[in-house]
């Protein structure tokens, strides 16, 4: 069995900004030659999550809105009380949706349905660099 880890870089607005990044994780499986396993994606950071969706302008609106409707910006934290940099929100909204996901690997592919892909969501109050750790483990 092999376990390789590997990264995906990105820059990210904040705000909901959503990532497809199942095609960089594809090619990174593609390059490490598994034919069976798992990929865990990991966001390092605690204003990040990942999950899966259909990828598509709709769904991406409706992700936002209903984010904005259960986790609002612009009312009071505790967390912005304490360090003043107006991000209690992101923190709130990453925590529901979780940093890692997990896939399994059949045959040379991951395991997702038609319309599922992998999406990285920044919810952070301004833009930045993230860097995804990625983990493949398999033979």
């Amino acid at each position: 069995m092999k376990i390789i880890n590997d990264t995906i870089s990105l820059t990210a607005q904040g705000f909901n900004d959503m990532h497809d990044i199942t095609r960089d994780i594809a090619r990174k499986l593609d390059q490490h030659e598994l034919r069976n396993g798992i990929v865990t994606i990991f966001v390092p950071g605690s204003t990040g999550g990942l999950t899966t969706i259909e990828f598509e302008p709709g769904l991406e609106r409706d992700f936002a809105e209903f984010m904005d409707r259960i986790i609002p910006h612009g009312v009071d934290y505790h967390h912005d009380a304490r360090w003043g940099d107006g991000n209690g929100f992101s923190h709130v909204r990453a925590s529901l949706l979780g940093p890692s996901l997990s896939v399994p690997i059949a045959d040379g592919r991951m395991t997702l349905g038609t319309w599922q892909q992998i999406v990285f969501i920044d919810f952070d109050n301004r833009s930045r660099s993230r860097t995804l750790m990625v983990q493949f483990m398999g033979e």
